[in-house]
């Protein structure tokens, strides 16, 4: 039953995350900020980059490698959440996964990936991202917030 929720989980992420963004590519024009609420803009962009845009300049030209290398690591972080034994940390597996496929498949379809969720304040502006981005953000917080709660309890007696 374990393997249900992972994969249900993981294709919810990714069902969400290129819904949200053919909703961007139909509506949104490339870089022209829509204002939600001060701090936040919907503004479509792409990333041929790694997550953030690092790695842009080195593999801006390589999509399909970028896909190929974020395939394998996905496919490796797949068989650590079905292994994984805690519900949280399977759950932050699932989410990494889902949204990592969803990257995956804009890589291949467009050579980058889309992005329109765009956050600033006054003058700085953080890199603009999408929900698959949030998915693997909050997976990695999950697995990690399950990783402590294995740590053994420690803590000197009082006496």
């Amino acid at each position: 039953m374990r393997w249900r929720s992972f994969i249900g989980l993981a294709v919810l992420v990714f069902v969400l995350d290129q819904g949200t963004k053919a909703a961007a590519l139909a509506v949104l024009d490339y870089r022209v900020p829509v204002p939600v609420f001060p701090g936040f803009n919907l503004t479509l962009g792409f990333n041929t980059g790694a997550s953030f845009g690092m790695l842009y300049n080195i593999m801006a030209d390589k999509p399909m490698v970028m896909a190929a290398l974020t395939s394998a690591l996905t496919v490796f972080l797949a068989c650590m959440g079905l292994r994984a034994r805690l519900p949280l940390e399977r759950a932050g597996f699932a989410l990494i996964v889902g949204g990592a496929c969803g990257n995956i498949l804009d890589r291949l379809r467009h050579g980058a990936v889309t992005d329109f969720l765009d956050f600033y304040w006054r003058d700085w502006s953080w890199p603009t991202f999408n929900g698959a981005d949030v998915a693997i953000f909050l997976g990695a917080a999950a697995i990690l917030t399950a990783g402590m709660k294995r740590l053994p309890k420690t803590g000197a007696s009082v006496g």
